[in-house]
């Protein structure tokens, strides 16, 4: 699978609060309303510069804070594709996979902001389209790529009745 889209940048310990503010999340369910909320408190208006198929890059420890799914859902319901980080908060990360909103741990030193990226799961490589560079990543397990596939936990259980390894 190959993913196309362009970065938007955020630093280190950007926590769930960052991602969907409180006031938002304990008041309504409603993914599509509080998409138009993400990353308000420190990019007013980010929602906007959203395209579907995008990336959210982050630093270390992406998503520490509560361990709510509100975060990766709305992540996921604003079009933004995957996220890149140095490092996440392993709750978050595992959100992540069980909502269907790809993970990938990586070295973010090389992506910025408006940089336009490929990323190839099966050769775990994330091409770099803007800067003309490329860098690994370390493969997810099959269980992970078959969750993603079947967008999420719960659809993934639906399909297949059980947890398995795929091959």
């Amino acid at each position: 699978m190959i993913l196309k889209g362009k970065v938007h940048k955020f630093g280190n310990d950007v926590n769930t609060d960052y991602i969907i503010s409180g006031r938002y999340k304990f008041k309504s369910l409603d993914m599509p309303e509080l998409a138009t909320h993400i990353f308000e408190d420190i990019r007013p208006g980010f929602f906007r510069e959203i395209r579907k198929g995008d990336f959210i890059v982050g630093g270390r420890n992406f998503g520490c804070g509560s361990s709510r799914e509100q975060a990766p859902l709305v992540i996921k319901e604003s079009g933004v594709t995957a996220v890149l980080a140095d490092s996440f908060a392993r709750i978050f990360f595992r959100n992540c996979i069980n909502v269907g909103l790809l993970a990938i741990e990586c070295n973010t030193k090389m992506l910025n902001s408006g940089d336009e990226l490929k990323i190839d799961l099966k050769r775990s490589i994330i091409k770099n389209c803007t800067r003309k560079e490329a860098l690994k990543f370390k493969k997810l397990p099959e269980i992970m790529l078959g969750i993603l596939e079947e967008g999420g936990l719960a659809s993934y259980l639906r399909k297949n009745k059980r947890l398995e390894r795929k091959g």
